[in-house]
C-alpha cells in the first residue's frame, strides 16, 4: 500500500460513479421467465430476520421444476437480456444487471479494500482466529493486534478438519475483518484487510474525509 494517497482521485471515482454494478446469473440450467424490465426498482430481503423475499427478478423452469429467484440488493435494473425472456439458459448466463446505490458506509467498506491489504480463504471453507489471535482481539480489539508473515492467524474448517492458516503479506495491524466465525468463505474472497501500522493515520483521514464529503447516509 503506497504512503501516498490521492484522496480527490479516489473520492471522484465514487462520487461520479456511486454505484455497484450486480450481474444477475442463471443459478442452474432452464428456461427462464422475466419478473422484471429494464428500470424496474427492486428491493432486497428485508423484515428483522430478513425473512420478506426481495423482488422477484426471474423464474427459471428445469424439468417442470419452476423456481423464483429474488433480489438480493435494492437497486435499479439495467441491461436486461430480453433475447432470453422464454428461452432455455445454462447455468451461469447473465440475464441482467442491478444498478445499486452505495451508502456511506458502503463506499468507505470499498474504498478500504482498495488500500487495505487483502488476505484471502485459500479454500472455500469455514474461518475461525487462531486461539492466540482470538484471545488478543477479545482484550484489546482486532486494530491492536500486528501479525507478520508467518503468523498462525487463522484455522480453516472444511471437511471436519481443521487446518492452521499462517499469514502471508505485509507487516501490518487488522484493520478490517470480512468473515464470520462458523460461516463459509468462498476461495479468494478477502478473510482481514491489513494495514501498515504508520498508514493507519492515512487511512483514518480517507474515513473522515468520506464522512465530511459525501451526502448518502
Amino acid at each position: 500500500m503506497s504512503s501516498k494517497i490521492d484522496f480527490d482521485e479516489i473520492l471522484g471515482k465514487y462520487k461520479s460513479d456511486p454505484y455497484n454494478y450486480v450481474d444477475v446469473l442463471a443459478v442452474h440450467t432452464g428456461r427462464v421467465e422475466f419478473k422484471v424490465v429494464d428500470g424496474d426498482d427492486v428491493q432486497a430481503p428485508s423484515g428483522e430476520w430478513q425473512q420478506i423475499p426481495g423482488t422477484r427478478l426471474y423464474e427459471i423452469n428445469r424439468e417442470r421444476n419452476p423456481k423464483l429467484i429474488s433480489a438480493q440488493i435494492n437497486g435499479t435494473v439495467m441491461d436486461i437480456r430480453t433475447e432470453l425472456d422464454g428461452q432455455f439458459v445454462e447455468a451461469g448466463e447473465k440475464l441482467m444487471t442491478i444498478r445499486h446505490p452505495l451508502k456511506k458506509k458502503e463506499i468507505i467498506e470499498a474504498i478500504l479494500k482498495e488500500v487495505l491489504y487483502l488476505f484471502p480463504a485459500p479454500e472455500t471453507a469455514k474461518y475461525f482466529f487462531a486461539l492466540d489471535i482470538q484471545s488478543r482481539i477479545e482484550k484489546k480489539g482486532a486494530r491492536e493486534i500486528t501479525i507478520d508473515n508467518g503468523d498462525e492467524i487463522l484455522t480453516m474448517s472444511l471437511m471436519k478438519r481443521d487446518t492452521p492458516v499462517y499469514y502471508k503479506g505485509e507487516r501490518g495491524v487488522i484493520h478490517s475483518v470480512y468473515f464470520k466465525p462458523g460461516v463459509s468463505v468462498p476461495q479468494g474472497e478477502p478473510l482481514i484487510g491489513v494495514c501498515a501500522p504508520d498508514k493507519l493515520p492515512l487511512i483514518q483521514k480517507i474515513i473522515t474525509r468520506v464522512k465530511a464529503d459525501w451526502d448518502a447516509e
